[in-house]
């Protein structure tokens, strides 16, 4: 099992930063891979970045410039600085863990509970 404590999120005024970030504890094999996601109202959860272990990045296509991704392996911890917020990056935001086992034979996914992000124009 893998618990995910989220913290940072808020309100701000459009252009303000946020850095939120994403605590796993439990039973954590290396060769993870963590990262977040946000839902807005009326839209479908979106990829918002990903960092493996071994640093490898990956953003989502609708994600604007001024967020980016980082970890602290030895804190199990992944962090989503955000930068220039506007309106449009509304939204509850959830951390995702998933890893393997150490024989690679069992695959694990776990959610955050989110932590919601308001920035007002």
């Amino acid at each position: 099992q893998v618990q995910l404590v989220e913290s940072g999120g808020g309100l701000v005024q459009a252009g303000g930063s946020l850095r939120l970030s994403c605590v796993a504890s439990g039973t954590i094999f290396s060769g993870n891979t963590m990262g977040w996601y946000r839902q807005a109202p009326g839209h479908q959860r979106e990829l918002v970045a990903t960092m493996a272990s071994g640093g490898t990045t990956d953003y989502g296509d609708s994600v604007e410039g001024r967020l980016t991704i980082s970890r602290d392996n030895t804190k199990n911890t992944v962090y989503l600085q955000m930068n220039e917020l506007q309106p449009e990056a509304t939204a509850v935001y959830y951390c995702r863990f998933q890893g393997t086992n150490v024989s690679g034979t069992l695959r694990y996914n776990y959610w955050g509970q989110g932590t919601k992000v308001t920035a007002s124009s």
